[in-house]
């Protein structure tokens, strides 16, 4: 690749010259040539639209995936003439990565070895990187069917494809993931060390999906405090705001506790054998059933049927922020941020039809998205939801719905750009989130805004 040159989409194919990066395929990949290459042309990118940048990205990621076969084939040598060891010295020799890193990298590429169907999709550039490293972690804690993971990899996002991994080990486990939940019990982590480049004490905690949950329902609810009782003209970041929630959780245990930290959990109730099956947390992470009825011991249950034409997930304009209720609803519905996927507890809940605009605080005009897709991607890129309908489920996993997912505009804004658009229409009667009576909603206007006040994980905004 050129020093200093900029980069945009060039040709894929093998070979060499200037701006050519043109490696030998390490031993080759399955369905493809020994001799194949990865070649990525270095050109200039300032006169390329927004379709031609996302192009470039695109292009980068698959020659990041036939790169990540080639470094793979590599550390699986190494770890087959010499162990595993020699393969993470090499790795934090050769290539400066640290040797935690190393080691995990290592496994996967060992692993990777024994899964042909990824090493396939990779090699082709249809299976990213990340994608393959969650195949490869599920085939060491479960018998996985890895072709079937594989097609899904090259189909869905990242989160998603981490919901779907997570849910196809629990459902091929006897135990109804019960052993996999244990296996991450055991691997739980923490240490307080302080950072040589600025003296800064760091807080580094590594628990299971449920721990995980309950700890961020907490830390929540006490940023919505701490929000609450702050000056309005000197609010604290929210990365600051975390931080001061977590300091005064630990070093104020005898507090009372937050409002609002209920954690949802999920089941749906086979009326055939009348149990319960498909447990799960609020952003679908899938959980043994067991698990849940060990939480209902020590936690209040509030067991509740949502449908969408209860008076109860319509507020009207008599509140601004969303109700206990509605956060529950909205969590089981979009699973934590439409914009980027993180955790609904680290989320707050935006009105699609603006509030200062006489938007109502009602279930189907509240949108979950975390601080940053807020600010920077709904107010300040002008992006707007639109609704995407469910995709086929395998057979005893939980009906997918559809979701709701964050578009770009199709011009970008600018300090100039005033002008009204439409919000797409919502769901049908078909779906959960209709209207009262099964009627749908026609498309709203979009108001230009300037940002609200920006409130903490589980407020309501815009």
């Amino acid at each position: 690749m050129t020093s200093g040159s900029k980069l945009a989409p060039g040709a894929s194919t093998s070979g060499s010259g200037p701006g050519a990066m043109n490696t030998p395929m390490a031993g080759g990949a399955a369905g493809t040539a020994e001799s194949s290459g990865v070649r990525v042309d270095a050109v200039e990118i300032a006169g390329l639209c927004g379709e031609g940048l996302r192009a470039r990205l695109g292009e980068i990621a698959r020659a990041e995936s036939r790169l990540a076969v080639m470094k793979a084939d590599a550390w699986g040598e190494i770890a087959r003439r010499s162990g595993d060891g020699a393969a993470a010295w090499a790795a934090t020799d050769a290539m400066s990565v640290s040797g935690r890193r190393a080691r995990s990298e290592v496994r996967d590429a060992v692993r990777l070895g024994e899964l042909e169907a990824t090493r396939e999709g990779l090699a082709a550039g249809a299976v990213p990187v990340g994608h393959a490293q969650l195949i490869a972690r599920a085939a060491g804690d479960a018998p996985i069917d890895e072709r079937l993971l594989a097609e899904r990899a090259a189909q869905e996002g990242y989160d998603e494809f981490r919901r779907t991994v997570a849910r196809h080990v629990a459902d091929i486990s006897r135990d109804d993931g019960a052993s996999v939940l244990e296996r991450q019990r055991q691997a739980r982590s923490g240490r307080i060390y302080t950072r040589k480049s600025d003296g800064m004490t760091v807080l580094d905690l590594v628990v299971d999906p449920v721990t995980g949950a309950r700890l961020g329902t907490v830390i929540a609810a006490a940023e919505r405090r701490l929000f609450k009782d702050e000056d309005p003209n000197a609010r604290r970041t929210p990365p600051q705001r975390a931080a001061d929630a977590v300091v005064e959780l630990i070093c104020e245990p005898d507090a009372k506790r937050p409002s609002g930290a209920s954690l949802i959990v999920v089941a749906d109730y086979d009326t055939v054998n009348h149990q319960l099956t498909g447990g799960r947390l609020g952003d679908g992470t899938p959980i043994p059933i067991g698990e849940i009825a060990k939480l209902a011991v020590d936690a209040e249950v509030l067991p509740s049927i949502f449908e969408a034409a209860t008076g109860d997930l319509r507020m009207g304009r008599s509140r601004r922020t969303a109700t206990d209720l509605q956060r529950a609803a909205l969590a089981l519905r979009d699973k934590g941020c439409v914009g980027c996927g993180i955790a609904p507890e680290r989320c707050q809940h935006h009105h699609i039809d603006h509030w200062q605009h006489g938007g109502h605080t009602d279930y189907d005009n509240l949108l979950t998205v975390c601080h940053h897709c807020h600010n920077d991607k709904i107010h300040l890129q002008g992006h707007t939801p639109s609704w995407h309908p469910g995709n086929p489920t395998q057979p005893g996993q939980p009906p997918s719905l559809g979701r709701y997912e964050l578009e770009p505009p199709t011009t970008p804004l600018n300090d100039t750009t005033t002008g009204s658009k439409s919000h797409p229409e919502r769901p049908g009667p078909e779906h959960p989130h209709a209207d009262r009576g099964g009627r749908r909603p026609g498309p709203r206007k979009h108001r230009a805004a300037t940002s609200p006040p920006l409130s903490p994980a589980g407020g309501t905004v815009g």
